[in-house]
């Protein structure tokens, strides 16, 4: 619970406390290419001297002995001993064999290096945003109204996103980017230190001057951040109060405060790129002092006879390759800076004053019975942001197996009281106890199940009524679902990994629903007692119209598919019967025009589902318009649009917009009537 309840305060000690072993594991791997990578400069060298050129050796060439070069004033074999004699020609084969194979070794490295650098990253990732959101949902209640949801989503989405490649990359890349780097490094001076001195000379320079300057783009990046996410929050805030901006006209206020906002955005990026690259253009034209060294130098050396040109020339390439990790821990020191702000500014926004710990979450009590005895609160105390007391120094003890009211007028402290007492809200001072047992010691496995709270306003997620009505019994998963082979190995997989990223591992398809908690035993009588508590309280006309007007996927509910049909044929059948009854209904029928319904729903043969056919526009679809024009109704339609239109004009061109003739055809309206004059005109 302790170490659940605070974060990291660095990224690093982030990383390397969850991490350890893989950061160790991908650092020893990058230790162990580097030998292959020297190897990958020394043998171009011995193919140009020694397989062309021939320099230093006799052909034919005894392999019986062994091939060794020197590292560090060590003989390494590189080829050898084999009881063998070759010529020149294969010779210079079998090296640049050698070489090739060399290649794949490499890239081998590189290539697993990568896949568990970036598996590594994105576990954390996931970590990392598991953490931040189960933390939203510790926050106390008072929290949400300095913090809104604009702040918090880009927060846990965004903001977070870098930092899945840095964590990959934290220990791994400068270990293996640097050995990289060393490596080359070491070749060159072992091929001729005045050469490679000459074309390194720059780099401290780079070392101390990129640092000074990528200290102000981190601080630009870090200003950039607060901005966008205050942008953020300036969207929520419109979108929640647009109705107030239409009615008070103050949609240009608005708009031009967002355009004041998106201008310092701007200025903050313009001053980014701008240093951004002046530190590309310094680490650009550096790199290319060397093979200006190489060249000269080297150059000089060959025609004086003190360097062999294959050895020039593999100086040249490893130099090359030298710029690829310079480059990337340059980078690394940018992507380090950029990640220590992201995580820091997020960081210090997920730990507010008086946050639940993570125990409050997931301890299960073993014996979760009714509560008994009573309700005990001890000079209860809340005070607001601004220290005034909202409930002060309340002392009661109530019967749990009583009713009682608490009176009051509004803002006297009520509501506050009500939401202490279901633990929803923590006291600033006091106790209160239910049943004998400290309510701030219990979880929320027991506030929750044992404890209502009823609002003035509740929330409807998204989902079924049914989803919404049973979430008050998916407290932990009680009944596991039954899987197939494959799909066990599957669900198998998902909780490996849902281990390993440090998240919950429940399963989401299975059976949440606590039947016993409702008194009922299963799905069909749990349905049962839904349908009479929705009666109670007086929603059940409201849920059956709602189900009505709703639409089934025949592919989901094919039973509810066939009940609807069957009684739609029921019905039609028993009011066919009755003729009085038949008037009353008129259905759609192949080979007649439905006189209730409108010409689109005519066309469409009922009421289109979905947006493809959306009624508002169907004379704009491109389909209707083509299927019109095959069956030949184009100009049967313009002809009938035109008459209704040219009445319209006659019926109302001289009523004023207020005439209650406008209210009776409500398929036109007094300002479309210009429009529609100017269309008959043309």
């Amino acid at each position: 619970g302790e170490r659940a309840g605070r974060m990291e305060k660095t990224v690093f000690g982030y990383v390397w406390r969850f991490s350890r072993r893989q950061q160790i594991t991908m650092t020893l791997m990058s230790a162990a290419s580097l030998p292959f990578l020297y190897l990958f400069y020394e043998v171009p060298k011995t193919i140009i001297n020694e397989a062309i050129q021939g320099i230093g050796i006799e052909y034919p060439l005894h392999l019986n002995e062994k091939l060794t070069f020197s590292l560090f004033g060590l003989d390494i074999p590189l080829l050898g001993p084999f009881d063998l004699t070759v010529e020149q020609t294969p010779y210079l084969f079998l090296l640049c064999v050698l070489f090739l194979a060399l290649v794949g070794v490499n890239q081998g490295f590189k290539y697993v290096i990568n896949v568990y650098k970036g598996l590594t990253g994105e576990r954390m990732l996931r970590r990392l945003r598991f953490e931040l959101y189960a933390r939203v949902l510790r926050f106390p209640l008072p929290t949400f109204r300095k913090m809104s949801q604009g702040e918090i989503i880009p927060m846990i989405t965004a903001e977070v996103e870098p930092l899945g490649g840095f964590i990959g990359d934290a220990f791994s890349l400068p270990a293996f980017q640097g050995g990289y780097l060393a490596t080359i490094l070491a070749f060159l001076f072992l091929q001729d230190w005045r050469m490679a001195a000459a074309a390194v000379a720059l780099y401290p320079l780079q070392l101390w001057l990129i640092p000074k300057l990528q200290r102000k783009v981190n601080l630009l990046g870090k200003e950039r951040v607060a901005r966008v996410r205050r942008l953020s929050d300036k969207i929520g805030e419109t979108v929640q109060g647009v109705q107030e901006s239409h009615a008070h006209d103050n949609s240009n206020f608005v708009l031009t405060d967002f355009s004041n906002q998106l201008y310092w955005i701007y200025g903050v990026r313009e001053r980014i790129y701008r240093q951004k690259f002046v530190i590309k253009f310094l680490n650009n034209s550096i790199q290319q002092l060397g093979p200006f060294a190489f060249y000269s130098i080297g150059g000089y050396f060959v025609i004086q006879g003190q360097l062999e040109i294959g050895t020039l020339v593999a100086a040249i390439a490893a130099h090359k390759d030298l710029a690829a990790p310079w480059k990337e821990l340059l980078n690394y020191y940018q992507m380090q800076a950029d990640a220590k702000i992201k995580y820091d500014v997020v960081i210090s926004q997920f730990g507010p004053a008086g946050m639940r710990g993570a125990e409050y979450q997931l301890d299960e009590p073993d014996d979760l019975g009714p509560l008994h005895g009573e309700l005990s609160a001890t000079n209860l105390t809340l005070t607001d942001d601004q220290d005034v007391a909202v409930v002060d120094g309340v002392s009661l003890r109530l019967a749990l197996d009583r009713r009682y009211a608490i009176v009051g007028t509004g803002g006297s402290g009520k509501e506050e009281l009500t939401l202490l007492l279901a633990r929803l809200l923590d006291p600033s001072g006091g106790n209160l106890s239910v049943g004998g047992n400290d309510t701030a010691l219990l979880s929320e496995a027991v506030t929750g199940r044992r404890m209502a709270y009823v609002g003035a306003s509740a929330f409807v997620f998204a989902g079924t009524i049914a989803d919404n009505l049973f979430l008050g019994l998916k407290h932990r998963p009680l009944h596991p679902r039954d899987y197939s082979e494959v799909e066990a190995k599957q669900r198998a997989v998902y909780v490996d990994e849902a281990q390993r990223s440090g998240n919950i591992d429940y399963d989401l398809d299975a059976d949440w629903i606590d039947y016993a908690a409702a008194g009922v035993n299963d799905p069909a009588a749990l349905r049962l007692a839904g349908l009479t508590a929705l009666k109670r309280v007086g929603m059940d006309e409201e849920i059956y119209r709602f189900g009505l007007r709703g639409i089934i996927d025949p592919g989901q509910r094919p039973d509810l598919a066939a009940d609807i049909l069957r009684a739609r044929a029921g019905l039609r059948a028993h009011m066919a019967g009755d003729p009085a009854l038949f008037d009353l209904v008129e259905g759609f029928a192949a080979d007649a025009y439905n006189m209730n319904a409108s010409v689109g729903e005519n066309l469409m043969f009922g009421n289109p589902v979905g947006d493809a056919f959306d009624v508002e526009h169907l004379a704009e679809h491109d389909y209707v318009l083509n299927v019109l024009e095959n069956v030949g109704l184009t100009e049967q339609f313009l002809s009938v649009g035109f008459q209704v239109a040219s009445t319209m004009v006659e019926l109302f061109a001289d009523l004023p917009p207020d005439h209650e003739l406008f209210q009776q055809f409500s398929f036109i309206s007094a300002d479309e009537l210009p429009d529609i004059q100017a269309l008959l005109q043309r």
